[in-house]
């Protein structure tokens, strides 16, 4: 059964004193692929600017724009309508074994999403975890019981981590919300030999959502893992992708996926306002 959604994201900034010049990238462009398809996008910003638009290394669509007129406030959003489907796991006889992972094929192909990044850093302690945790599995059941484990173990308090948060920073003190949750999954993929990516976009928050209701969505963030496919799960909800579920982007961690990032010159920012509502339109 597919969903089809509108999902509107926008950020809001204020300013100390007008900003000169600003140089931004926008990442608010669902993806369109087997699960996916984006039927209508936009990104927009007030003051208005032109722009243009680019996939990214990891394949994400970017919307990029500059301002070079004084402004001391700035609106970014983002509006798509997306339908999709639940996500699917790769067909039998594309499921690898642990020593196909360990091909040197395989290393080297997805190098990229086996390597540690500032948010994923090396972690022998929680790596050995992962591996009594996965103990006599095979790598597709490995994931879902690293996600479970995760999932366990974490509480999700919003407030508690930041936006610079490790994986190690939020394993220590045991509470995080999505990000840390995606994180912390990928550094324990990572060191089983599993290649993993991180995935942002969005969730519906209700599963028997009226069609037409509008209601307060929030941006997310899970994991995909190649186990001779990609697929995806949710450590922070403990559950596969579902017709919830919309992604904007993938890279090795929040870093690549942020959904705004820019520079500016001018007064430092005094207010930032997130919003993001989703409607379930059929």
């Amino acid at each position: 059964m597919s969903w089809r959604l509108r999902v509107v994201h926008s950020t809001g900034f204020a300013y100390k004193s007008a900003v000169t010049s600003s140089y931004n990238e926008a990442r608010l462009t669902p993806r369109s692929d087997t699960r996916q398809n984006v039927i209508v996008n936009r990104v927009e910003t007030v003051p208005a600017t032109r722009s243009y638009r680019y996939t990214d290394y990891w394949g994400t669509a970017v919307t990029a724009f500059d301002l070079h007129a004084p402004h001391e406030e700035l609106e970014v959003s983002g509006s798509s309508v997306v339908e999709t489907e639940a996500g699917e796991r790769p067909d039998v006889e594309q499921q690898l074994t642990w020593d196909d992972l360990l091909s040197e094929y395989v290393v080297d192909r997805y190098d990229e999403m086996l390597s540690n990044t500032a948010y994923v850093p090396r972690n022998r302690q929680l790596v050995a975890a992962a591996k009594r945790v996965v103990k006599g599995l095979g790598p597709e059941e490995a994931v879902e019981a690293v996600c479970r484990h995760v999932h366990a173990e974490m509480q999700y308090v919003p407030g508690t981590t930041g936006v610079h948060t490790t994986a190690v920073d939020a394993w220590n003190e045991r509470k995080g919300v999505c990000q840390d949750y995606a994180h912390l999954t990928l550094l324990m993929l990572r060191g089983l030999g599993i290649p993993a990516r991180y995935v942002s976009g969005y969730l519906h928050p209700k599963r028997d959502a009226a069609v037409d209701e509008t209601v307060e969505g929030q941006s997310h963030a899970w994991i995909e893992a190649w186990t001779g496919g990609w697929w995806g799960y949710d450590p922070t909800n403990d559950t596969p992708i579902t017709e919830q579920h919309v992604s904007v982007g993938v890279g090795r961690d929040y870093s690549d996926v942020s959904p705004l990032k820019g520079i500016y010159t001018g007064g430092g920012a005094t207010d930032l306002d997130v919003v993001v509502e989703i409607t379930r339109l059929a």
